[in-house]
């Protein structure tokens, strides 16, 4: 087994040596922002022909635990499974978008209003989170990542960083065997990172930006927890 990391960036080819990974350099043609993962997989299996399981794990999915890709594994390598990706289970009702000059009205997609059931006495449904994709490589080379899927819990599916979400992941999330350090600052910025996204223009044309009222209530757990932001 090898741990490799696909890349056309220097930097993050430097990093990821640094902590004992390979490094697949990515071609220009794989690199756009329009290129998507099975593209840059398919490209690694063309120049590693010793490669019969990819395991293909989202960087954007900081909360992953190893014993769920352990049980991964086994289910490719042990049990004999050609595909497993990860899901996360929902209990949303879904209706149909209706846009503003349509003339028609919203259809309900999972449910009959008629005979609406409550939330907790439905299974919901599952949906894929883009946690991980393991697949062997002749399912990989007939254009398939997705076969079986593998439901994962809790904070396994969280995405992204936010300062709301560092408590959350301080938790939940996996840091490696040695043991976690304490954290004493945040650094952030704030365009970007506490706005919403929203500008206002007053009357006089200066123009003013909104928070995103859970960032603001993460940023003050962390000060009541003596971490300075």
């Amino acid at each position: 087994n090898s741990v490799w990391v696909s890349t056309d960036h220097d930097e993050i080819e430097k990093v990821a040596k640094q902590f004992g990974a390979q490094v697949h350099r990515r071609s220009p043609e794989v690199s756009q922002d329009s290129s998507t993962s099975l593209e840059a997989i398919r490209e690694f299996l063309h120049h590693h022909h010793e490669v019969d399981i990819v395991g293909n794990i989202q960087a954007t999915s900081p909360c992953l635990h190893p014993t769920d890709l352990i049980k991964v594994a086994d289910l490719i390598q042990k049990e004999g499974f050609d595909s497993v990706f990860s899901v996360v289970r929902r209990h949303q009702f879904r209706w149909s978008e209706v846009k503003k000059g349509e003339n028609k009205m919203t259809e309900p997609q999972n449910l009959n209003p008629a005979k609406r059931y409550r939330r907790q006495d439905w299974p919901g449904e599952l949906y894929e989170n883009g946690s991980f994709y393991f697949a062997k490589r002749h399912l990989i080379e007939k254009g398939y990542l997705q076969v079986i899927v593998f439901e994962i819990f809790g904070f396994g599916v969280c995405k992204n960083f936010h300062p709301k979400k560092i408590t959350s992941l301080s938790s939940f999330g996996y840091f490696g065997k040695e043991p976690l350090k304490e954290v004493k600052l945040l650094v952030c910025s704030i365009d970007g990172c506490l706005t919403n996204g929203r500008i206002y223009v007053t009357e006089d044309q200066r123009e003013m930006v909104s928070y995103d009222y859970r960032d603001i209530v993460g940023i003050d757990l962390l000060k009541k927890r003596g971490i300075q932001v």
